[in-house]
């Protein structure tokens, strides 16, 4: 992450275009690929591909994303068990994250995990911060059509988390939010780096300003962050929990850094999980 806030940086100098300057600024901060984490294969194996598609009000093009559904065992006999969308970060695709899906399985949910435009098998098209909203909000639809009644989270990791803020201040059915590793605005991000008092905020055309959707959650929001977390620093996770309004719970995982809070954090989870939304 550090790298192309660099690069954007640079193109903040150089690039007058705002048209070149807006794709460069999509292509550094998504990363967007079909490449996976290490053995994220390995940990894929077993979920369900799922596909969702829509007509882009955006674009007005048809989209197609793709998915992974991992199902609890509980899922069938029980009518409330809770389902979760998955919403992933940068550079790796759904693949990428089966491992955390995984991990929020072994918390009580059935797990759907989808890849944005422009990510893994989804349609070929450079993300934005609009698109991508677009792409949760129709994942979102996705989930609660298929399967009606049943109490529907939503969880987002680093820029995914992000879109998960703005999709929870869009709907008013979600149970509650969860977002681990997130920030507050991508301007804060560059901000917290070596060369982040240079003057580019204004410049900065993919905002994810989380900080000013926050407030707007209706449900109980969960804030997670690792305290080594050397891409996204934890105070940023801090201001975004202070800025909530409503129920809500910060946890600090000692040790955890950016990738592996996930995992470290694992009983943490467990009983903020059980302390805010009665999961169990």
């Amino acid at each position: 992450m550090k790298r192309w806030l660099l690069l954007l940086l640079t193109c903040c100098a150089l690039v007058t275009g705002c048209a070149t300057l807006d794709e460069r600024q999509r292509s550094w901060i998504f990363q967007p690929s079909d490449r996976s984490w290490w053995r994220g294969e390995e940990a894929a194996q077993g979920m369900s591909d799922v596909w969702i598609d829509f007509t882009s009000g955006e674009t007005g093009q048809n989209v197609k994303l793709h998915g992974l559904w991992l199902a609890h065992p509980d899922f069938q006999h029980k009518p409330d068990a809770p389902v979760l969308l998955y919403l992933h970060g940068a550079r790796f695709n759904v693949v990428g994250s089966a491992f955390r899906a995984r991990r929020m399985q072994e918390l009580g949910f059935s797990v759907l995990a989808v890849d944005y435009r422009g990510f893994g098998k989804s349609t070929p098209e450079l993300p934005s911060e609009t698109l991508a909203y677009e792409d949760a909000r129709a994942a979102w639809d996705w989930l609660g059509a298929q399967y009606p009644g049943r109490p529907r989270y939503i969880f987002g990791h680093s820029l995914g988390g992000a879109i998960a803020i703005e999709l929870a201040a869009q709907v008013d059915d979600e149970a509650g939010t969860l977002v681990e590793g997130t920030f507050t605005s991508i301007p804060d991000v560059v901000s917290t780096f070596k060369w982040g008092w240079l003057p580019v905020g204004p410049l900065i055309t993919q905002r994810f300003e989380a900080v000013k959707r926050v407030p707007r959650i209706g449900s109980p929001l969960l804030v997670v962050h690792g305290s080594q977390d050397q891409l996204i620093a934890p105070d940023l996770g801090r201001r975004l929990f202070d800025a909530a309004t409503g129920r809500k719970a910060f946890v600090l995982v000692e040790g955890g850094s950016h990738h592996n809070t996930n995992s470290v954090g694992q009983p943490q989870y467990r009983m903020a999980l059980a302390e805010l939304f009665g999961l169990r």
